[in-house]
């Protein structure tokens, strides 16, 4: 019973060993009397009256003992049923973080690729833009060269028709 009380919570465990060492010395005393009693013949009948009823104490004691051990084991059974329901939603919690890192590391390669594929687009931007200014510009300058070769040319026509007129 010591053994079994040491292996106990510390909070059980001090109440069981404090009963256990009053059955104890109860149990030396009941010892020491019965050595008393068997000293002497004479006291044969009180004897065997304190063998029984000493007996029926330790059988009621060994009883509630029994009782209280088989309660804490049930407790203990029940604890460990609920360590494993924890550990299990653990996992269970742990299996999805995994799952939702992993989701979120795809998405962020995913935007990522869209980032440097957005650079790209905006370098070929930049350069379509610098490319349709300078058509603009060269338009722009065939524009004014045709308009000069033209007024040239009517200017000549208007000369060469004066000076054919007059």
């Amino acid at each position: 019973m010591d053994l079994e009380a040491r292996s106990l919570p510390p909070n059980i465990k001090a109440v069981l060993l404090a009963k256990l060492r009053e059955y104890k010395s109860d149990l030396n005393n009941l010892k020491s009397e019965v050595k008393r009693l068997v000293s002497g013949n004479s006291y044969s009948s009180a004897r065997d009256e304190l063998l029984e009823s000493g007996m029926a104490d330790t059988l009621t004691a060994s009883a509630d003992q029994r009782g209280r051990l088989m309660m804490s084991t049930e407790r203990l059974n029940k604890s460990s049923d609920r360590v494993k329901d924890s550990r299990r939603t653990m996992l269970e919690t742990e299996e999805l973080g995994v799952s939702i890192l992993q989701d979120l590391h795809s998405q962020r390669q995913s935007l990522l690729h869209a980032n440097n594929t957005l650079h790209g687009v905006d370098d070929n931007i930049g350069k379509s833009k610098k490319v349709l200014t300078s058509m603009a510009r060269r338009m722009s300058r065939n524009k004014w060269i045709i308009g000069s070769v033209i007024a040239v040319l009517v200017i000549a026509i208007a000369l060469i028709l004066y000076f054919k007129l007059k």
